[in-house]
Protein backbone atom coordinates (compact mmCIF):
# COMPACT_ATOMS: atom_id res chain seq x y z
CA UNK A 1 0.00 0.00 0.00
CA UNK A 2 2.54 2.24 1.31
CA UNK A 3 4.85 1.49 -2.12
CA UNK A 4 1.31 2.52 -4.11
CA UNK A 5 1.16 5.32 -2.69
CA UNK A 6 4.33 7.01 -3.87
CA UNK A 7 4.63 4.96 -7.12
CA UNK A 8 1.18 7.33 -7.73
CA UNK A 9 2.43 10.90 -6.09
CA UNK A 10 5.83 10.08 -8.70
CA UNK A 11 3.57 9.64 -11.70
CA UNK A 12 1.58 12.85 -11.00
CA UNK A 13 5.28 14.56 -9.98
CA UNK A 14 6.42 13.20 -13.43
CA UNK A 15 3.50 14.07 -15.25
CA UNK A 16 3.77 18.07 -14.12
CA UNK A 17 7.37 18.49 -14.63
CA UNK A 18 7.67 16.97 -18.08
CA UNK A 19 4.44 19.45 -18.66
CA UNK A 20 6.28 22.58 -17.93
CA UNK A 21 9.43 21.50 -19.36
CA UNK A 22 7.89 20.89 -22.93
CA UNK A 23 6.06 24.19 -22.43
CA UNK A 24 9.27 26.09 -21.84
CA UNK A 25 10.86 24.04 -24.52
CA UNK A 26 8.03 25.30 -27.01
CA UNK A 27 8.28 28.82 -25.75
CA UNK A 28 12.04 28.81 -26.19
CA UNK A 29 11.61 28.01 -30.55
CA UNK A 30 8.80 29.87 -30.79
CA UNK A 31 10.39 32.64 -33.20
CA UNK A 32 12.61 29.80 -34.86
CA UNK A 33 15.94 28.64 -34.46
CA UNK A 34 18.11 25.28 -33.81
CA UNK A 35 17.75 23.32 -30.65
CA UNK A 36 19.93 20.51 -29.15
CA UNK A 37 18.12 17.58 -27.87
CA UNK A 38 20.51 15.33 -25.39
CA UNK A 39 20.00 12.43 -24.40
CA UNK A 40 17.42 11.69 -27.51
CA UNK A 41 16.92 8.48 -27.28
CA UNK A 42 14.97 7.33 -30.68
CA UNK A 43 13.72 10.60 -31.24
CA UNK A 44 10.26 11.11 -29.46
CA UNK A 45 10.39 14.22 -28.35
CA UNK A 46 11.10 15.54 -31.80
CA UNK A 47 7.75 13.64 -32.93
CA UNK A 48 6.09 15.30 -29.90
CA UNK A 49 7.29 19.11 -30.32
CA UNK A 50 7.44 19.16 -34.01
CA UNK A 51 3.59 20.16 -34.32
CA UNK A 52 3.20 22.06 -31.48
CA UNK A 53 6.56 24.12 -32.12
CA UNK A 54 6.40 23.99 -35.84
CA UNK A 55 10.24 22.22 -35.53
CA UNK A 56 11.08 21.29 -38.65
CA UNK A 57 13.76 18.36 -39.31
CA UNK A 58 16.13 20.62 -40.14
CA UNK A 59 15.75 22.52 -36.77
CA UNK A 60 16.51 19.55 -34.69
CA UNK A 61 19.73 18.35 -33.61
CA UNK A 62 19.65 15.12 -30.94
CA UNK A 63 22.75 13.42 -29.18
CA UNK A 64 22.74 9.86 -28.03
CA UNK A 65 24.89 7.46 -26.78
CA UNK A 66 22.83 4.10 -27.47
CA UNK A 67 23.51 2.88 -31.13
CA UNK A 68 20.66 0.78 -31.76
CA UNK A 69 18.37 3.48 -30.30
CA UNK A 70 20.36 6.25 -32.89
CA UNK A 71 19.68 3.60 -35.74
CA UNK A 72 16.27 3.52 -34.94
CA UNK A 73 15.83 7.43 -35.06
CA UNK A 74 17.79 7.58 -38.30
CA UNK A 75 15.98 5.11 -39.92
CA UNK A 76 12.68 7.21 -39.63
CA UNK A 77 14.88 10.55 -40.78
CA UNK A 78 15.18 12.21 -37.40
CA UNK A 79 18.71 13.91 -37.03
CA UNK A 80 20.24 12.03 -34.27
CA UNK A 81 23.97 11.38 -33.74
CA UNK A 82 25.32 9.20 -31.55
CA UNK A 83 28.03 10.39 -29.12
CA UNK A 84 28.25 10.81 -25.40
CA UNK A 85 27.42 13.92 -23.39
CA UNK A 86 30.15 13.37 -20.89
CA UNK A 87 32.69 14.67 -23.83
CA UNK A 88 32.39 17.65 -25.43
CA UNK A 89 29.84 18.66 -27.55
CA UNK A 90 30.38 18.26 -31.41
CA UNK A 91 28.81 21.58 -32.55
CA UNK A 92 30.02 25.20 -32.53
CA UNK A 93 29.63 28.42 -30.73
CA UNK A 94 26.66 29.89 -30.30
CA UNK A 95 24.52 27.61 -32.45
CA UNK A 96 21.33 26.64 -30.72
CA UNK A 97 18.37 28.69 -29.57
CA UNK A 98 17.40 25.99 -26.64
CA UNK A 99 19.32 22.60 -25.54
CA UNK A 100 17.38 20.63 -23.34
CA UNK A 101 18.18 17.63 -21.49
CA UNK A 102 15.19 15.85 -19.01
CA UNK A 103 16.19 13.32 -17.25
CA UNK A 104 19.49 12.78 -18.33
CA UNK A 105 22.27 14.95 -16.59
CA UNK A 106 21.58 12.57 -13.34
CA UNK A 107 22.96 9.78 -15.72
CA UNK A 108 26.44 11.44 -16.72
CA UNK A 109 29.69 11.39 -14.97
CA UNK A 110 30.71 14.40 -15.71
CA UNK A 111 27.67 16.68 -15.66
CA UNK A 112 29.35 19.97 -14.61
CA UNK A 113 31.39 19.61 -18.11
CA UNK A 114 28.25 19.21 -19.99
CA UNK A 115 26.32 21.97 -18.69
CA UNK A 116 29.96 24.33 -19.58
CA UNK A 117 28.93 23.01 -23.06
CA UNK A 118 25.42 23.36 -23.07
CA UNK A 119 26.55 27.34 -22.01
CA UNK A 120 29.26 27.34 -25.15
CA UNK A 121 26.75 26.01 -27.44
CA UNK A 122 23.46 28.35 -27.06
CA UNK A 123 23.32 31.89 -28.71
CA UNK A 124 23.15 34.85 -26.65
CA UNK A 125 19.44 34.55 -24.83
CA UNK A 126 19.12 31.21 -25.73
CA UNK A 127 17.91 28.99 -22.91
CA UNK A 128 18.73 25.70 -21.80
CA UNK A 129 15.96 23.28 -20.18
CA UNK A 130 16.73 20.86 -18.06
CA UNK A 131 14.31 18.19 -15.52
CA UNK A 132 16.69 15.87 -12.83
CA UNK A 133 15.94 14.33 -9.73
CA UNK A 134 16.73 16.39 -6.29
CA UNK A 135 19.71 14.50 -4.23
CA UNK A 136 18.37 16.60 -1.02
CA UNK A 137 14.84 15.28 -0.45
CA UNK A 138 13.40 14.47 3.32
CA UNK A 139 12.50 11.33 1.03
CA UNK A 140 15.65 10.57 0.47
CA UNK A 141 16.61 11.34 3.79
CA UNK A 142 14.05 9.03 5.44
CA UNK A 143 15.16 6.51 3.38
CA UNK A 144 18.70 6.80 4.07
CA UNK A 145 17.87 6.67 7.85
CA UNK A 146 15.84 3.59 7.35
CA UNK A 147 19.05 1.68 5.96
CA UNK A 148 17.58 1.62 2.50
CA UNK A 149 19.03 2.92 -0.90
CA UNK A 150 16.69 5.97 -2.66
CA UNK A 151 15.09 5.76 -6.18
CA UNK A 152 17.19 9.31 -6.29
CA UNK A 153 20.33 7.46 -5.66
CA UNK A 154 22.69 5.29 -8.06
CA UNK A 155 20.79 2.62 -9.51
CA UNK A 156 22.61 -0.39 -9.12
CA UNK A 157 23.80 -2.85 -11.86
CA UNK A 158 22.65 -5.77 -10.64
CA UNK A 159 19.38 -7.52 -11.19
CA UNK A 160 19.27 -9.34 -7.94
CA UNK A 161 19.99 -5.72 -5.75
CA UNK A 162 17.20 -4.45 -8.27
CA UNK A 163 14.91 -6.85 -6.30
CA UNK A 164 15.20 -6.70 -2.70
CA UNK A 165 13.24 -4.25 -0.39
CA UNK A 166 16.45 -2.24 0.72
CA UNK A 167 15.75 -0.30 -2.30
CA UNK A 168 12.65 1.36 -2.42
CA UNK A 169 11.41 2.15 -6.39
CA UNK A 170 8.82 4.25 -7.00
CA UNK A 171 9.46 4.56 -10.95
CA UNK A 172 6.73 2.48 -12.90
CA UNK A 173 6.34 -1.68 -12.88
CA UNK A 174 6.45 -0.56 -16.41
CA UNK A 175 10.12 -0.02 -16.40
CA UNK A 176 11.74 -2.33 -18.44
CA UNK A 177 15.02 -2.52 -15.92
CA UNK A 178 18.59 -2.41 -18.21
CA UNK A 179 20.83 -3.15 -14.87
CA UNK A 180 23.42 -5.36 -17.10
CA UNK A 181 23.06 -3.44 -20.37
CA UNK A 182 26.22 -2.23 -21.77
CA UNK A 183 24.42 1.09 -22.50
CA UNK A 184 22.00 1.55 -18.90
CA UNK A 185 19.69 4.21 -19.27
CA UNK A 186 18.40 4.06 -15.84
CA UNK A 187 21.85 3.85 -13.86
CA UNK A 188 21.76 7.49 -11.83
CA UNK A 189 25.67 8.43 -11.15
CA UNK A 190 25.54 11.85 -9.95
CA UNK A 191 22.04 13.69 -8.70
CA UNK A 192 22.56 17.81 -8.05
CA UNK A 193 20.64 19.23 -5.02
CA UNK A 194 17.73 22.29 -6.17
CA UNK A 195 20.53 25.02 -4.08
CA UNK A 196 23.57 23.57 -5.71
CA UNK A 197 22.41 23.20 -9.66
CA UNK A 198 21.06 26.78 -9.44
CA UNK A 199 24.33 27.94 -7.83
CA UNK A 200 26.15 26.10 -10.58
CA UNK A 201 24.41 27.77 -13.51
CA UNK A 202 24.99 31.02 -12.12
CA UNK A 203 28.68 30.60 -11.56
CA UNK A 204 29.30 29.15 -15.32
CA UNK A 205 27.75 32.14 -16.83
CA UNK A 206 24.14 32.48 -17.03
CA UNK A 207 22.25 35.67 -16.89
CA UNK A 208 19.31 34.38 -15.59
CA UNK A 209 18.38 30.97 -13.75
CA UNK A 210 14.48 29.82 -12.64
CA UNK A 211 14.12 26.72 -10.64
CA UNK A 212 10.85 24.95 -10.17
CA UNK A 213 10.14 22.42 -7.95
CA UNK A 214 7.73 18.79 -8.05
CA UNK A 215 6.75 16.76 -5.64
CA UNK A 216 7.53 17.25 -2.16
CA UNK A 217 6.71 13.69 -0.30
CA UNK A 218 4.57 12.30 1.60
CA UNK A 219 2.38 15.56 0.97
CA UNK A 220 -0.51 14.04 -1.02
CA UNK A 221 -1.17 15.25 -4.49
CA UNK A 222 -3.88 17.77 -3.84
CA UNK A 223 -1.15 19.75 -1.40
CA UNK A 224 1.84 19.60 -3.63
CA UNK A 225 0.90 22.72 -5.78
CA UNK A 226 1.47 25.04 -2.43
CA UNK A 227 4.10 22.44 -1.13
CA UNK A 228 6.12 23.32 -4.14
CA UNK A 229 6.14 26.76 -4.03
CA UNK A 230 6.92 26.91 -0.41
CA UNK A 231 9.63 24.46 -0.38
CA UNK A 232 10.83 23.82 -3.91
CA UNK A 233 14.22 23.18 -2.60
CA UNK A 234 13.23 19.82 -1.14
CA UNK A 235 11.27 18.48 -3.74
CA UNK A 236 12.08 14.91 -5.83
CA UNK A 237 12.09 16.51 -9.17
CA UNK A 238 13.61 19.51 -10.39
CA UNK A 239 12.96 21.72 -13.83
CA UNK A 240 15.55 24.60 -14.55
CA UNK A 241 15.79 27.19 -16.98
CA UNK A 242 18.75 28.75 -18.00
CA UNK A 243 18.97 31.94 -20.06
CA UNK A 244 22.28 32.63 -21.23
Amino acid sequence: MLRSYFKNLYQHTMDKAYGLAREEIISALKDGGFCLDCGANQGHWYESLAPAAGLTRDQYFGIEWNKELVAIARNKGINIQQGDLNDDLPHDDEKFTCIFALSVLEHLLNGCHFLQECHRTLKKDGKLVLLTPNISTYFTACLILAGKMPSSGPHPDSEILLNTEEIFKVSSDRLISDAGSDYPVHRHLVVFSFRVLKKYLTMIGFSRVRGYGFGLYPLPNFLQPVAEKIDPYHCHQMVFIATK
